[in-house]
């Protein structure tokens, strides 16, 4: 390998902002007779969700169509505070977002997320957790999703850099996995000890006080 790391690339979900799906099929069980794992399927590990992330549908599209195999008895505008009331910051969320302020000033910091309009929409107006970054990079706008090989290669060149010059970091081993086969440094975020020594281990210094 030549040269440094010229660029960051975080992940979003589990790494700078927490959620729990979960909460959200709890409050549609209760609504729908369905039971909570039925409605975790539908919404969070099924094609209809892939194609809502990927912006190939609408919002109101992806909600007729829950609505539909749900049974549910609700206009879109109560859908939407349910279907976006599972984020939350943890401890690890607020050490990661000031390590990326620290990392600004010296790096190029990109945010890589599989995301749907409604929950980037939610999070960009309730948390400040896009701030920092120098571009911000979604699935539902680019109309792909992470492992695709052409999302990394967008982002690359965003940043401008080479692959062998990209640190990235991300809590799903499989994207993970897809970025290193680019030749992107990528590490699975394990916290925030083990993330300040993946940085570490290929020279990206943060202070003492980043992370706490």
């Amino acid at each position: 390998m030549t040269g440094g790391i010229k660029a960051i690339i975080f992940d979003l979900g589990n790494v700078l902002i927490d959620f729990d799906h979960r909460i959200a099929a709890k409050k549609i069980s209760k609504l729908s007779g369905k039971s909570m794992d039925e409605i975790f399927m539908l919404f969070f590990d099924s094609p209809l969700t892939g194609l809502f992330e990927e912006g190939k549908i609408s919002a109101q599209d992806f909600f007729l169509k829950v609505k539909e195999m749900l049974g549910l008895k609700i206009t879109f505008e109560e859908f939407i505070p349910v279907w976006n009331g599972i984020f939350f910051l943890s401890e690890k969320n607020h050490a990661v977002y000031k390590m990326v302020q620290q990392l600004r000033d010296r790096y190029r910091i990109l945010l890589l997320s599989n995301i749907n309009i409604l929950h980037f929409a939610y999070i960009k107006e309730q948390f400040l957790v896009f701030e920092p970054f120098h571009h911000v990079v979604t699935s539902f706008d680019l109309k792909m999703r992470k492992p695709d090989p052409e999302i990394y290669q967008k982002a690359l060149a965003l940043l401008g850099t080479k692959a062998e010059e990209t640190f990235y970091t991300d809590d799903r081993p499989e994207l993970v996995s897809a970025a290193k086969q680019l030749g992107i440094r990528g590490f699975v975020f394990e916290g925030k000890e083990q993330l300040k020594k993946d940085l570490l281990s290929v020279g990206v210094k943060v202070g003492l006080d980043a992370g706490k």
